[in-house]
């Protein structure tokens, strides 16, 4: 079995960093939100 590994690098302008920081901060506060609730149960 051969297995491969390729390496790549972003270089994101200010406009799509803001946007994915936005998307990630939504993305941990839904994942927290559902694990409290979870949790709570």
């Amino acid at each position: 079995m051969c297995e491969k590994a390729y390496r790549l690098r972003l270089h994101p302008t200010a406009g799509q960093k803001t946007l994915s920081n936005k998307t990630i901060g939504c993305a941990r506060y839904v994942y927290n939100k559902f694990l409290a609730t979870r949790m709570d149960r």
